[in-house]
């Protein structure tokens, strides 16, 4: 699949979640927030679920979390532009309260596909919700975090939520930008595809199964 075919793909796929009703959520959203950023990143961010200031612009991490994700990423000379950032589910959770198992499995299939569309080299995981989800672990954060799991052909670089580092303060800002360094030090590391093709195709319905 040619990078251009990968974008049309994904721009249908979002197409699709924009009309979605396979759980609850639907019913109290705004808009779907389904992802943004660069198509073909390298790296990619995926968090647990659309907060206020998202539900209202269809957009993912654009509240205070969003705004010291843009500042980390400055830190490891990267912007916004640069990468492409994603949730769990994809309609924001009554009262920001965690998503529940059966609304993560209804949405799971979207964000499998944007992974396989997107084909970062590697995958950072904010928090517990979506590194539990991705490594079928149900250890903490605190313990994940800090290196690399590899994971269909890509690796998973797991690290904490910003709204974690916004309630613990400075270490915990620090220890996020050691996690973005590691996942920079894979994307330098990976192989390019020949011909601008991706060079990983696993079926979506497996990279969670």
């Amino acid at each position: 699949m040619t990078s251009e075919d990968r974008i049309t793909a994904l721009r249908m796929l979002a197409e699709e979640a924009s009309e979605c009703t396979r759980c609850p959520l639907h019913e109290g959203r705004t808009h779907v927030v389904f992802g943004d950023g660069n198509p073909r990143a390298d790296l990619m961010f995926i968090g647990e679920g659309p907060g206020r200031h998202e539900d209202e612009q269809g957009l993912p991490f654009v509240g205070r979390s969003g705004q010291l994700l843009s500042t980390l990423l400055e830190r490891v000379g990267l912007s916004r532009t640069d990468v492409y950032i994603a949730n769990v589910v994809k309609c924001r959770p009554p009262g920001n309260r965690d998503p529940r198992p059966d609304e993560i499995a209804a949405c799971k299939s979207y964000l499998a596909e944007q992974i396989r569309l997107i084909d970062p080299a590697a995958v950072v995981t904010l928090g517990n919700f979506s590194t539990k989800l991705l490594l079928k672990t149900e250890t903490g954060i605190t313990r994940m975090r800090g290196r690399a799991y590899p994971w269909w052909n890509r690796h998973v670089v797991p690290t904490f939520h910003p709204a974690a580092a916004l309630r613990n303060g400075p270490r915990v800002v620090e220890e996020m930008v050691t996690d973005l360094q590691l996942a920079t030090r894979i994307i330098a590391e990976r192989p390019s595809a020949p011909d601008g093709e991706t060079a990983r195709e696993p079926e979506q319905t497996a990279l969670f199964s």
